[in-house]
Formats: structure tokens, sequence, C-alpha cells
């Protein structure tokens, strides 16, 4: 079974952090890419290992990534 979910990538530092806030799991990696391989692993080995109650505690079925305007300054 395979499940589509988010993964949020930006800059920090001198890399690149991967988020994916459907259960709060994060990595990282020195380029876009790596960040989204490691994100995919960790993604993968929370599946395999997190009981069925923790999964279904932390999973949001519900993401919204949108912009938002706001004044600055």
């Amino acid at each position: 079974m395979t499940r589509r979910l988010t993964a949020i990538i930006e800059r920090e530092g001198d890399g690149y952090v991967a988020l994916c806030p459907e259960v709060d799991v994060a990595s990282q990696g020195e380029t876009v890419d790596e960040a989204r391989a490691n994100l995919k692993e960790a993604l993968e080995l929370f599946f395999e290992t997190a009981s069925a109650r923790e999964i279904e505690h932390r999973l949001h079925n519900e993401v919204y990534v949108t912009d938002i305007e706001v004044a600055v300054g």
C-alpha cells in the first residue's frame, strides 16, 4: 500500500530541511533531492516501526499549503 503525503522543503543554513506535516516527520540534506530522499526514508521507517495507534494519533488527513499576505514593518 502507498500513500501520498506532503513534503515541505526549505533552505536552512548550508542545507535543506524537509518536513511532512501529516505525521510531523522531518529530515535534512545538502540538496533538495537529498532532503526529499532522506524524508522518504524517514517516513518509511516511521510507518514500519510505529504502532497503529501512534500512526492514527499523529496522522492528519487534511493539510493545506497556501500563502498569506501580511503587513510587515
